[in-house]
């Protein structure tokens, strides 16, 4: 099949677990990921009806903006780890960052922001799984880290992230959306801006369906809709890179 009928599954998967969820299918939004996809992919994508592109790598991310600056409604959410010389690229392009897991992070992202007078939906990333291979958060520093955020006007939080652990055991794999679920409880409990948490960005294409079981509202599927990874040398010219 190709990218357009891909879609077409992936969302009517999408609408069959939120029925089977018992929830509406308006309240989870799925984030097409094209990382190393080719313009060409992210063209057919595009005309298919997507308008929110995720990518890994922020260089990516900008070269590909270039490629589609003739583009007005298309939008780009960085989802991938975030290193402070690279916040620059990122409040210039993004309008979704995924990763957010530091404070340094979020003091450059805001002085850039504040300097190009954009605001950024931000989500923080928790480590569910306590893997130390995973960036994020761990749970229990997530309350005191929220509280931080309060003082970067820029940053407009819509929720929680997470990358479940890589397995075919569905229980280790719900483990981790529980944990998330829970945590987004207390924080909508307990903080200043409940409406902060609202979200909960988790799930890729080999458990988004887990994930929607246990309250996903973004979904960020690649694979599924793309196909395998791509070398992303095999088609971005030098200069881009």
């Amino acid at each position: 099949m190709g990218i357009a009928e891909n879609l077409a599954e992936v969302r009517r998967r999408v609408d069959e677990a939120c029925v089977a969820a018992g929830r509406d299918p308006s309240q989870v939004r799925l984030l097409p990921v094209s990382k190393t996809k080719p313009p060409s992919a992210i063209r057919e994508a595009y005309d298919a009806g997507v308008r929110l592109f995720g990518e890994n790598k922020v260089q990516e991310a900008v070269a590909k903006a270039e490629v589609f600056a003739d583009v007005p409604d298309l939008r780009w959410a960085v989802i991938g780890h975030l290193q402070t010389n690279k916040a620059r690229q990122v409040a210039a392009v993004a309008d979704e960052f995924h990763a957010l897991d530091s404070l340094r992070v979020a003091e450059a992202l805001n002085r850039r922001l504040h300097m190009l007078d954009r605001t950024l939906d931000v989500f923080v990333q928790v480590n569910s799984s306590g893997e130390e291979s995973k960036f994020g958060l761990a749970p229990e520093d997530v309350p005191g880290f929220a509280r931080e955020l309060e003082q970067f006007q820029t940053l407009r939080v819509r929720g929680l992230m997470t990358l479940a652990v890589f397995s075919d055991d569905a229980a280790l794999v719900g483990a981790c959306f529980a944990r998330m679920r829970e945590l987004q409880a207390r924080l909508q409990d307990s903080h200043d801006h409940p409406e902060w948490w609202r979200e909960l960005s988790m799930g890729m294409s080999g458990d988004y369906e887990l994930a929607i079981s246990y309250g996903a509202t973004t979904v960020r599927v690649g694979q599924a809709i793309f196909g395998n990874r791509l070398d992303p040398n095999d088609y971005w010219p030098v200069s881009a890179r």
